[in-house]
């Protein structure tokens, strides 16, 4: 039997098929869902479940056992078919049911999960009910005695499509070549349904060089995982081969944006989410913006210069969805390269996020380049983050806190923040591995060399 506890993790359901992720917990999850979330319409539920999935092979199964679940309980199930994460929130949203995506994200190819949500697409963590669907099916979910839910199949693409191109415009903006590497995931399926001509809507001044569009689980070519650099190798290489003016990389399912600039760079997510918060700003002036705490300094300076109001949050969707509802925020973004939208069910997006830096590309003045226009944006020497593998978290911490004291106040909202004016480093404990994450920035790259270089020798003396 699967060990629920590794597989239930923070914000989804997660493990390796057949063994961990299976039919028979998918089964399970399903009926629970319903249960916990009391999503029959006798109990005053909205009385559906939409489901989607990506390309993985294993998926269709899985979503059948699922939605076989879901009715034996007496809830009905709309299928949207393949499906990106973020096309999965938009059927929720716009449907406003609550939703089930099967994906692994960037995972390699032998993974598969399940990622939950509410109506309107709010998320589903450990606290707002994953821990009590474990806890239910450990514990045997009941049987529902009444009649079976109805199946159903519904596109959604085209309506996806369309929702996208109202939130931004690109229809006006001067002709970019763009290089587009889906790492054979879900981009391959919706990039050319929004900023092509898939689903009948009018061609937009993009020229689009397309790099692993073929859907395939299996990703032949590399891992669908753009936070790691080896998977954006191929991506730097086009954009400077055929002097294109923007890079996009998205991961498996297509929630999480990557950007390469002209020069074949990597763009700090931390630096996106400067961006699409003052062009936001400029639409909503004095919004609220949320950032997670490992974003650079330069995030909150911009929103504040843009007018708005900054507020910090620790890592993680449930927690920038969860500030985004009480604060009314805008836009939410992360250092992960997850952003946020108000106008998306607060959910994140990477295709959106592509959207608003080649809008901003676009519109900017003739012969400007992206690193160029993202200068103001880019402030600070930061160390990306490192992982340490540690035997005692909580003795390393103490350690870190003794040799920084007196030079740097301490936080420990998430983890331990040290910050010392001019530069500041976060080191973070992993929710599923003994590791440590560190993210450094400082004025300038010696400066943040030389901190990195400490708190690490710190970290690894205590392994």
């Amino acid at each position: 039997m699967t060990n629920l506890d590794q597989v239930i993790k923070a914000y989804d359901v997660r493990g390796t098929v057949p063994d961990q992720m299976n039919v028979n917990l998918a089964h399970d999850v399903g009926a629970a869902f319903v249960r916990v979330l009391g999503i029959r319409a006798d109990e005053g539920g909205a009385g559906a479940v939409v489901v989607g999935h990506d390309m993985r092979p294993s998926g269709p199964d899985l979503v059948a056992a699922f939605a076989d679940g879901v009715r034996e309980q007496g809830c009905d199930v709309i299928e949207i078919g393949l499906a990106s994460t973020d096309g999965l929130y938009f059927a929720s949203g716009h449907l406003q049911l609550p939703g089930a995506m099967f994906t692994a994200s960037h995972n390699p190819a032998q993974y598969n999960g399940i990622k939950l949500c509410r109506a309107g697409a709010a998320p589903v963590g450990q606290d707002s009910g994953l821990r009590a669907i474990k806890d239910m099916i450990n514990a045997g979910v009941p049987e529902f005695d009444g009649p079976m839910g109805t199946l159903s199949h519904q596109d959604m693409l085209a309506a996806y499509a369309q929702y996208l191109r109202q939130l931004v415009d690109l229809s006006g903006i001067r002709p970019l070549r763009v290089v587009v590497d889906c790492g054979n995931g879900m981009g391959g399926y919706t990039v050319p349904a929004v900023l092509g001509t898939a689903c009948g809507l009018s061609a937009l001044p993009l020229t689009i060089d397309e790099l692993y569009f073929e859907l395939d689980g299996t990703f032949p070519n590399h891992e669908a995982n753009p936070i790691d650099a080896a998977n954006l190798v191929d991506l730097q290489a086009r954009v400077l081969a055929t002097g294109a003016d923007i890079g996009l990389a998205f991961d498996g399912d297509a929630d999480r944006c990557f950007v390469v600039d002209e020069r074949g760079h990597v763009v700090s997510p931390s630096t996106l989410t400067g961006l699409i918060a003052a062009r936001e700003l400029a639409k909503h002036p004095g919004s609220v913006v949320i950032h997670n705490l490992i974003t650079s300094k330069a995030v909150p300076e911009v929103i504040t210069e843009a007018g708005g109001t900054p507020v910090r949050t620790r890592v993680g969707h449930s927690f920038i969805k969860a500030t985004m509802a009480e604060t009314n925020a805008v836009f939410g973004g992360e250092h992960s390269g997850h952003f946020y939208f108000r106008d998306f069910w607060r959910a994140d997006s990477g295709l959106l996020a592509a959207m608003h830096a080649m809008a901003a590309l676009g519109t900017s003045a003739p012969g400007t380049t992206l690193s160029q226009m993202l200068q103001p944006f880019d402030r600070y020497a930061d160390s990306g983050e490192i992982n340490t593998t540690v035997v005692d978290a909580a003795t390393v911490l103490g350690q870190i806190k003794d040799a920084f004291h007196g030079r740097a106040t301490f936080d420990e909202l998430d983890g331990l923040t040290v910050d010392g004016g001019t530069w500041w480093f976060n080191v973070r404990a992993s929710n599923t591995e003994p590791l440590l994450r560190l993210n450094v920035e400082a004025a300038d790259t010696e400066h943040m060399a030389s901190l990195r270089d400490e708190v690490l020798d710190i970290m690894r003396g205590a392994k």
